[in-house]
């Protein structure tokens, strides 16, 4: 059994900060937890626009807290994004997330990550 508090990862090396200071991520699972998928927190700061584009992992999230819209870049649908919301990024699709206001986002991985991963240039996560 794996239990892990979240005040407990946000004092860790669990937490990880975007280069440009657009979004944390405190990372509860990893892919040495053996879960098959890896579990995290991230914040999105107010106001932060963030083009991605995950190409090698799935990815579901689902709002915690806060308000923004999330765009299809293939399709140009938009979609609000508020506390009940889940969404999942399951053709590897390329969007962008509007963060309004602060957004807290549960997020989940698959194949999942090992713990320091940062977006590279094209929005994505490398695999390792």
């Amino acid at each position: 059994m794996i239990v892990r508090h979240l005040k407990d990862a946000k004092q860790s090396q669990r937490k990880v900060v975007s280069p440009d200071g657009k979004w944390d991520s405190v990372r509860l699972l990893l892919r040495d937890d053996n879960m098959g998928f890896s579990f995290h927190i991230t914040t999105i700061k107010a106001g932060e626009e963030l083009h991605m584009h995950y190409q090698n992992h799935l990815e579901s999230v689902y709002c915690i807290s806060g308000r923004g819209e999330i765009e299809d870049l293939q399709t140009e649908k938009r979609h609000r994004i508020e506390p009940g919301v889940v969404y999942a990024l399951d053709k590897h699709d390329k969007h962008i997330l509007r963060a309004e206001s602060e957004l807290q986002l549960a997020c989940v991985f698959n194949p999942p990550l090992s713990g320091q991963e940062v977006h590279n240039e094209a929005g994505s996560y490398e695999l390792v």
